[in-house]
């Protein structure tokens, strides 16, 4: 808590997140109490009476540091500059992240808009298992990128291995373990060891596997992709998830994109694109012919979507993280059967299995 976000005795501190999920947890309750700090908590939805509803509480009680998910960060830009510029955030000297890997455009608003172009971003990567924060910057002694989750926190020891579970070179795709324990981490899943052991233990002997696909750069910075299970394979070309969703959102009409595969004949799987557009007038014809070749020239011509699906919103949890697995069962089956008891709005995604049918 102290080193992550630079905590002083005079801060005031606030994380959106929703109470009941990790980050709640984690660094709403413990984390600030154990550290002593003056913590903001609210109740309700950001956008409700209206989407300036977060800057209206900064501003109003000068808070200091702001921690919030990048699917927030992007319904927010959605909405349009004039919401924060409406507001005095000259209190904030720190942003955070979390959630899911923040894409670089996100990141450039996020750090543009509300932090003025002062603020340092905190790109924090951990999970429910881990307890707390594992890779994140220290603001003022780590240089940041946009989109990278940067170092390990001391004691943590990261390494991104291949199918066998042997070390990749720097720049190269792979999965994210773990390979020594650490304060907080999972120690079994109540009433299930057998499951505990499977799903962590089994993958890569004698080390933690995250689940997440990564890759680490020459200055040993850690690029977080998404979870494994959202690594698509197109004509034996393994790719990421976020890296179309991050190629759709840098174009200027996108808001936010959830990416699938969808199986595919010949290529195995196919690129399947969910988008909701910034305010403004569109020709979706014109316009999903022209994101399909935005993402053809901005990764190559191997992940040009084969289907872009615009809609007014995605599904979300609670806490604001898109429920990418929902969105494969709707291209796959056209049903969702899977578990939905942390969805936000129901109404979503009968709204696009509907779509879906009619198609």
């Amino acid at each position: 808590m102290k080193w992550v976000f630079d905590l002083k005795d005079e801060d005031t501190y606030w994380c959106s997140a929703d109470i009941g999920w990790v980050t709640g947890h984690s660094y709403i309750v413990y984390g600030p109490l154990s550290a002593g700090a003056t913590s903001l908590m609210y109740e309700g939805a950001p956008d409700y009476p209206q989407f300036d509803r977060w800057w209206r509480i900064i501003e109003k009680y000068r808070v200091n540091i702001f921690y919030t998910s990048p699917t927030a960060i992007r319904a927010l830009i959605r909405q349009g500059d004039h919401w924060p510029e409406g507001h005095d955030l000259s209190s904030l000297r720190l942003l955070g992240s979390v959630g899911e890997p923040i894409n670089p455009a996100a990141w450039e608003w996020y750090h543009r808009v509300i932090g003025k172009g002062r603020c340092p971003i905190v790109d924090t990567w951990w999970q429910t298992e881990t307890g707390s924060i594992m890779i994140a910057p220290m603001p003022g002694a780590v240089a940041l990128k946009p989109g990278s989750g940067t170092l390990p926190m001391p004691g943590v020891v990261p390494e991104i291995v291949d199918f066998h579970g042997y070390p990749l070179e720097p720049d190269h795709e792979g999965f994210l373990i773990l390979r020594r324990p650490w304060p907080g981490m999972i120690r079994t899943i109540w009433g299930d060891p057998e499951r505990f052991k499977e799903a962590y233990w089994s993958k890569v002997p004698g080390a933690y596997f995250t689940g997440d696909a990564a890759r680490c750069d020459q200055d040993g910075y850690y690029w977080i992709l998404g979870r494994v299970d959202d690594v698509m394979n197109v004509s034996g070309h393994r790719l990421s998830t976020m890296e179309v969703e991050s190629a759709l959102v840098h174009h200027p009409a996108v808001a936010e994109a959830a990416v699938v595969g969808k199986p595919h004949e010949i290529t195995g799987q196919a690129v399947c694109c969910f988008v909701t557009l910034k305010k403004g007038d569109y020709d979706h014809t014109k316009l999903g012919v022209e994101l399909r070749q935005w993402v053809a020239h901005e990764i190559g011509a191997f992940a040009r979507p084969e289907e872009i699906r615009f809609t007014d919103a995605l599904p979300k949890t609670r806490s604001g993280k898109i429920m990418r697995r929902l969105l494969r069962e709707i291209v796959t089956s056209h049903t969702v059967a899977g578990d939905v008891t942390t969805l936000e709005d129901m109404s979503v995604v009968t709204k696009l299995a509907a779509q879906q049918d009619e198609d």
